[in-house]
């Protein structure tokens, strides 16, 4: 079965190990997940499950007449994923239904935004000389010949709009889960600022 969880970074802090070693870890404030929809191979072509999450005051009149249809009050999102097992529509989903201590998660959410950066901060390049008179300091750098091929290549890393992308980090290990609370921790570091929403998935590699 495909775990699945959302929920919102509450931030970083560190745990300890039997042996006194300090683990950097996330804690993610979970669900719970409500189910508004089962999806059948027959009607829709695919196993899946969709879910809300998230309080809301006004929902759209699609979205009303889903929840409506499940009978469970308006979410703020919907989201699906692909699984085998069997749910009923209004069914609670609490993070410790889907997940127990170490477990190897993906975690996807929106990184940090940055604004528009130059290329030493955006793609780490090497500056230019640091003494007075050099006038190229954070430049560019060479946009190559300029007779031939007389144009900049695509895909040149310039300077830009930096973060506010969708991010994955791969392989991370679940440290803590608790059902009361609804928290779930994590080893490491996950995208997005401070009550960002971030989706949890079991991995997808093997470690």
């Amino acid at each position: 079965m495909e775990k699945y969880m959302l929920g919102k970074k509450a931030g970083m802090t560190q745990l300890f190990d039997e042996n006194g070693i300090a683990i950097p870890v996330t804690v993610v404030d979970c669900g719970p997940l409500v189910v508004v929809q089962n999806k059948s191979v027959a009607t829709d072509g695919y196993k899946a499950v969709k879910v809300g999450y998230g309080a809301v005051k006004n929902a759209n009149r699609p979205h009303k007449g889903q929840f409506a249809k499940a009978g469970v009050e308006s979410k703020k999102l919907l989201r699906e994923f692909k699984t085998e097992a069997e749910y009923t529509l209004g069914q609670e989903i609490r993070v410790s239904d889907m997940f127990n201590v170490g477990d190897a998660v993906d975690v996807s959410g929106v990184s940090k935004g940055k604004g528009f950066q130059g290329t030493i901060k955006r793609y780490g390049q090497k500056g230019g000389p640091g003494s007075h008179g050099s006038m190229y300091h954070r430049r560019v750098g060479s946009m190559g010949s300029n007779t031939d091929p007389a144009r900049v290549f695509k895909g040149k890393k310039l300077p830009g709009h930096m973060g506010a992308e969708n991010v994955t980090v791969q392989n991370l290990d679940v440290v803590m889960v608790d059902g009361e609370r609804n928290i779930i921790v994590i080893k490491g570091a996950v995208p997005g600022p401070k009550g960002g929403l971030v989706e949890i998935k079991s991995s997808v590699k093997s470690k």
